[in-house]
């Protein structure tokens, strides 16, 4: 664990940059569905995205989640600085608290009209790759970032937990994102757990009620509990449709397009 906090400005990145490439290759040789754009195309505005992201938190949040978790540590704040419990214990549970928490914050993305016209950037996406799981408008990177920094504070997440967590959210984003076409069986152990690309790219859909289900980004639990779970779409992955209606389904948003999409008229 020590490691792991001392390099996680390292380990971090080289984590999504590995599994970047590896997924990458993956979707080259076996895709889901054919490609919708060019692959230059696509990765130049999603990343481009992401690197004003980045940007714009460092600005305005010097010490992001990991640092609210090393202050919440030594100033004894929150619940898991004030209850004594193995760490072991803290740590399953931190991470499940975490995951259910992103599950919440993308159910009220679609819900909530202020926040679904920033989210609804993500949905722009005319067909998934694995570059599709950094596409968020700044803003929506900020609030998040907000009730992130605000639940760890509460809870006294410890700081492993935080680093950890965000390892694995990136990491099953990038998978559940792609462009990958997974053998059946496969498919059907890791749905026990985790979201698959199979299940994700439902989400995805332009169908309103296959949009508004799949919420999971790590567990899949949590659809299945509170019974927001789809196991297969109304049309098969090869000619399904991904994007919003109102904003075209024939021509990809440029990055311009996307950052002032929030600020567009609510039908157009």
């Amino acid at each position: 664990m020590d490691v792991l906090i001392e390099f996680e400005q390292v380990i971090r990145p080289a984590v999504f940059l590995a599994l970047l490439v590896l997924l990458a290759a993956a979707e080259f040789f076996f895709p889901l569905a054919k490609r919708k754009c060019t692959r230059a195309y696509q990765w130049g505005i999603n990343l481009g995205m992401v690197l004003l992201d980045s940007l714009i938190l460092k600005l305005i949040f010097p010490l992001l989640a990991v640092g609210v978790a090393h202050y919440a540590a030594e100033q004894g704040l929150g619940l898991f600085n004030l209850v004594a419990l193995p760490v072991a214990v803290t740590l399953l549970l931190s991470l499940l608290m975490l995951d259910l928490l992103i599950y919440g914050q993308h159910v009220l993305m679609h819900n909530l009209p202020l926040l679904w016209r920033l989210h609804r950037v993500h949905h722009t996406e005319l067909g998934l790759d694995v570059t599709s799981a950094v596409r968020f408008h700044p803003i929506e990177i900020v609030i998040s970032m907000v009730i992130k920094m605000i639940f760890v504070l509460l809870m006294g997440i410890p700081v492993a937990a935080v680093i950890i967590f965000e390892i694995l959210l990136n990491a099953l984003a990038l998978f559940n994102h792609s462009n990958i076409k997974l053998p059946k069986a496969v498919d059907a152990i890791l749905r026990k757990l985790i979201v698959t690309p199979e299940v994700h790219w439902i989400h995805h859909s332009e169908k309103v009620r296959e949009t508004n289900s799949n919420y999971g980004f790590n567990l899949i639990i949590w659809d299945k509990l509170f019974s927001t779970y789809i196991a297969k779409p109304q049309v098969d992955y090869p000619k399904m449709q991904q994007g919003l209606r109102q904003f075209g389904l024939q021509k990809p948003l440029s990055l311009y397009q996307l950052l002032i999409l929030p600020f567009r008229g609510k039908d157009n």
